[in-house]
């Protein structure tokens, strides 16, 4: 996914009043580092949406398309009131798409306050939120950002644990964790499985990622991801290795048989 858009710059006013109760909008000073942002339909959750891209990972997935998204250093420092300024903009065409914000990465629970910022002006806006994560910092995310989030974009990458480990540098204990969470709290969830060739396909893998999220009972959708080597030239910018540069893209044939995986545990995909 690419991520074109220059950030904004903080300006003043951040504190101007909601425009429902004519209260100070306290959350706009809030700071955080931004990536980018983006205008998306049908990628980032349902209708089109204004993405958010935060700054910071924790992870270093070996297919990652975005390296210029791991340190906080890769953004430009911002205020929730400057981000929601530029939402702002395109809000009635998003509702009129049953769209909303996504708030992205890099990974957003690395600044929660500052996502949990974005999503209250959300509200006043009256979009719909989306959190893209890989729940690796779930225990970050307090109920109060979570009443704040509609849909959670939520990245299993593996299942078992040194193959996680191996694929991303994490553990995936959070992750199913935070999953777990969702559930008791009711909140919907699609689900996110990259696809790579000779890393996520092991049967045993997706059949076992299949069945915890048809155990849930709060995902509404997987999301089968081909992997692709579109990112690679930002490797090449930032003289990092790719690590899968010679990694095919999955063919339609282990791309139709992992599909078919998750709709036998009785999952919607896409």
């Amino acid at each position: 996914m690419s991520h074109p858009t220059v950030p904004p710059t903080p300006r003043g006013g951040t504190d101007r009043p909601d425009a429902t109760t004519g209260a100070p909008s306290l959350w706009r000073p809030a700071q955080g580092r931004l990536h980018s942002w983006d205008i998306s339909t049908g990628v980032d959750g349902p209708g089109t949406r204004f993405v958010a891209f935060l700054s910071g990972c924790p992870l270093r997935c070996l297919y990652c398309q975005n390296p210029d998204t791991w340190h906080m250093r890769d953004g430009t420092a911002t205020t929730a009131g400057a981000v929601m300024r530029q939402a702002e903009a395109f809000a009635a065409f998003v509702r009129t798409t049953h769209g909303g914000m996504t708030v992205s990465g890099g990974e957003p629970l690395l600044q929660p306050a500052f996502t949990r910022a974005l999503f209250t002006g959300a509200k006043e806006l009256g979009l719909h939120t989306a959190l893209d994560t890989s729940g690796a910092l779930g225990a970050r995310a307090d109920d109060t950002l979570l009443d704040l989030t509609d849909l959670v974009l939520l990245d299993i990458k593996s299942w078992r644990e040194q193959r996680y480990h191996d694929l991303t540098g994490g553990h995936i204990a959070p992750t199913l964790a935070f999953a777990r969470r969702l559930a008791d709290r009711g909140t919907p969830v699609w689900v996110r499985y990259v696809l790579v060739p000779g890393l996520t396909d092991d049967p045993v893998d997706v059949d076992a990622v299949a069945g915890f999220a048809a155990g849930l009972g709060n995902v509404e959708r997987v999301d089968v991801l081909p992997f692709h080597r579109l990112g690679a030239a930002k490797y090449d910018r930032l003289g990092i290795p790719f690590p899968l540069h010679d990694t095919p893209p999955p063919d339609s044939g282990l791309f139709n048989r992992v599909r078919d995986t998750f709709r036998a545990a009785g999952l919607h995909t896409y």
